[in-house]
């Protein structure tokens, strides 16, 4: 009698067991359908918001292309420096969305050719902020939110919202700032030809320390170093 109840114990635990370790594996098996879930919702919000940009910018030739351009120079210097991949993918993001808010500037003020007055500068100088509005609501968008709103900042505190100076700009924004300026000269403008890769990188370096983070700029000088290697 003591064997049988021995024997059916084991066997109660050994079915326990059983039913434990498929209820977690159908555990697993959620988590991991709900993680991709979250991935693609995450990859169809920024192809929204991208698509937004490039519907921006798709009305002036001299900018088509830029928002893609100035993301994969945010993220080639933010891999350079080191970062983490999770940052690296963050900054990349608001490197692509970080004119975003230009949707909220006049579209006459966009496609001026002639010098902005200072009513429309006061408006263009407003899409920074807008932009970080756009993006705000998506969580997983906070750090490249805080990286839009300051990539006009200068190192030497002049620029805007909010002027921020030194480390006190998001590190994010400042390499987005060196991206978004580096990619501006080398493209046309109605108002010039593109510089070269040279003459660019000649402009950025006379500007570190005051528009741009030394050290960001150094690092994006060896980082076009090996690219024209």
């Amino acid at each position: 009698m003591g064997a049988r109840l021995a024997s059916t114990s084991g066997d109660d635990l050994a079915l326990a067991y059983r039913r434990l370790n498929a209820a977690y594996a159908q555990t697993l098996r959620y988590a991991e359908d709900v993680r991709h879930l979250y991935q693609r919702t995450q990859r169809a919000i920024c192809q929204s918001l991208l698509g937004l940009a490039n519907a921006l910018e798709a009305k002036d030739p001299y900018t088509r292309g830029h928002s893609e351009r100035v993301g994969a120079w945010s993220r080639q210097l933010a891999g350079a420096l080191g970062l983490a991949s999770g940052d690296v993918e963050t900054i990349a993001q608001a490197g692509l969305l970080h004119d975003i808010g230009k949707i909220g500037v006049p579209e006459s003020i966009l496609g001026k050719r002639g010098p902005l007055d200072a009513d429309e500068w006061t408006a263009m100088r407003r899409h920074p902020v807008i932009g970080a509005q756009i993006v705000a609501p998506f969580e997983f968008l906070d750090g490249a939110s805080l990286t839009i709103r300051h990539h006009h900042e200068r190192y030497d505190g002049s620029g805007y919202p909010d002027g921020l100076g030194g480390e006190a700009i998001p590190l994010g924004a400042r390499i987005v700032a060196v991206a978004d300026v580096y990619d501006a000269l080398t493209s046309d403008r109605p108002y010039r030809a593109a510089l070269s890769r040279q003459e660019a990188i000649g402009l950025l370096v006379a500007e570190a320390g005051h528009t741009f983070d030394g050290r960001l700029v150094a690092a994006f000088v060896r980082l076009q170093d090996r690219v024209g290697a």
